[in-house]
This record gives structure tokens, sequence and C-alpha cells, in this order.
């Protein structure tokens, strides 16, 4: 997939649709909780990559197909060839599968919302985590497993954990592999928010709608210097802002969003 984001289609059970200005990627394999193989990271892949480079879009939403958002990535669908990989096969695949998508959801220049139902595990949580915004039905758990499971950690969750709740709670969670449910998680500040089940779609929806009615290129500054004030100085982060301000400047948005102002209206965005 490259160039534009093309309007719909199936690969690897990742349904890929364009609905006007927002992509919408849904993670289509229900009966093993949306669990990831490495055709379905190739498709996200894929498809996010094209979509950082097709200035006609202005949003991406994430789901998962059926009562989970998505169990993690699927160690047995990636290690079940009859030959034993080569020694540091691990270090060679996953910047490029697993870890790709959270650099992608993390520097594309689009907001990314997730709606969660059910499990999030894993990539699945990190993927959850690394959102823009994630929304989550009542009943959703995100859990990071991996040394419940005998392995360290991957997918950013030793750097997004400790900056989104603090190291105390880091460690509960990869620890200790402690379930955390969505209110909790909410209330941590894990999560954007969490609504009632049956209201997910809604409340996803409208906020989809806000970031795609949003200045695109003023939120996708506003989320590069976020994203990257952690390990800077206060100094560093206004420089930032600076260039980034020079640039949003220039654009439509801007002049409507002074015209709306001065007219006291609500701008209408292009985003360009």
């Amino acid at each position: 997939m490259t160039g534009n984001v093309g309007a719909t289609g199936r690969t690897g059970a990742v349904h890929v649709e364009r609905d006007a200005a927002v992509l919408r990627l849904c993670l289509d394999r229900p009966a093993a909780r949306n669990a990831m193989t490495p055709d379905m990271v190739e498709t996200v892949v894929h498809a996010l990559t094209a979509a950082a480079s097709d200035d006609s879009l202005r949003a991406v939403h994430i789901t998962g197909s059926g009562s989970d958002f998505c169990g993690g990535a699927d160690w047995v669908a990636t290690n079940s060839g009859d030959r034993r990989p080569r020694s540091g096969d691990l270090v060679r695949r996953i910047p490029h599968t697993a870890h790709r998508i959270i650099e992608l959801v993390a520097d594309i220049h689009l907001p990314v919302v997730c709606s969660v139902r059910g499990w999030a595990v894993g990539l699945g949580c990190n993927l959850a985590l690394v959102a823009d915004f994630t929304v989550a039905a009542d009943d959703a758990v995100f859990w990071e497993p991996f040394t419940a499971r005998g392995f360290s950690p991957d997918s950013g969750s030793t750097w997004l954990l400790p900056r989104l709740v603090g190291v105390a709670r880091a460690r509960r969670m990869l620890l200790l592999g402690e379930k955390v449910a969505a209110p909790e998680a909410a209330d941590w500040g894990l999560i954007h928010d969490c609504v009632a089940a049956d209201d997910l779609d809604a409340a996803a929806g409208e906020l989809v709608d806000r970031l795609a009615d949003g200045p695109t290129v003023a939120l996708g500054f506003a989320k590069d210097a976020i994203n990257h004030s952690h390990g800077g100085s206060l100094a560093e982060a206004m420089h930032s802002e600076l260039r980034a301000l020079e640039i949003s400047c220039r654009t439509h948005d801007f002049k409507e969003g002074l015209a709306a102002f001065r007219e006291r209206r609500a701008p209408g965005f292009s985003g360009r």
C-alpha cells in the first residue's frame, strides 16, 4: 500500500477503510481476540505509513472486531514455522514489525483514537496507550502479561507506562502483571475516558469527528511537541514550539481561526 490510502480493503485480517478524511483500521480476528499475526502487523504498518504522507487524511481510528480490542501479538502464528529462527531473530525483526506500529502511531502527524472493548493485552495494550486518545468500554481490561509468560516487556511498554501513570504503577503492571480495569485506567490517566459499553461507539465517534474537523497541521505539531517534551528542558520545548508556531501560523486554518474569532463564529478548518 503506497501513496494515498485506498477506499476500502481487507488484508491479513485487518479491515482498512477510508471514510472521508478518517482512516479506519479494524483488527478483524475475533475468534483469537484479534491477536495480531505477522500479516496483520504488516498490513497496519503499511496502512499507517501510507497515511503519514496522505494530505487528505485528518484522523485515524483503530478498533477491534467482536468483544475484544487486541490480545497482543500471536506468538503461535509468529513461531509456527518448521525451521528454528537464527540467533538474533527478534532483534532483527521486531523493530520493523510490532515496534514499528507503536512508532508510527506516536509519530504520525494525525490524531489517533483507539476504541477498546474487552481485552487489550501486550502489543494491543501498548497500541491503546500510545494512541493520542483511547476511549474504553467499562468492561475493558488492560494487561501487560510479559513477565507472567517468562519474557521481558516490549513494544514500548517500559517507556509508555512510567510516563502515563508513574513508576510505581508501571511496576505493578510490568513486574507483577496486574490487570487494570477500564474505570481504574481512566482514573490513573492511563487512557482518555471510560464509558458504558453501549456508549462506546458514539463517544469515540464524536471524538474522532471533532479531531478530524480540527486544524490538522497545528494538531500534528502539538502532538509532536508533547511526545518529545519528556527528555528535554523547558527552553528546548519552547524552542520546538516556536518552530512549529512559525509553520502553523502560515496555514489556511490559522487564517480561518483568526477570522472566526473576529466574526464570533465557529471556525471551519480544512486541515491545510
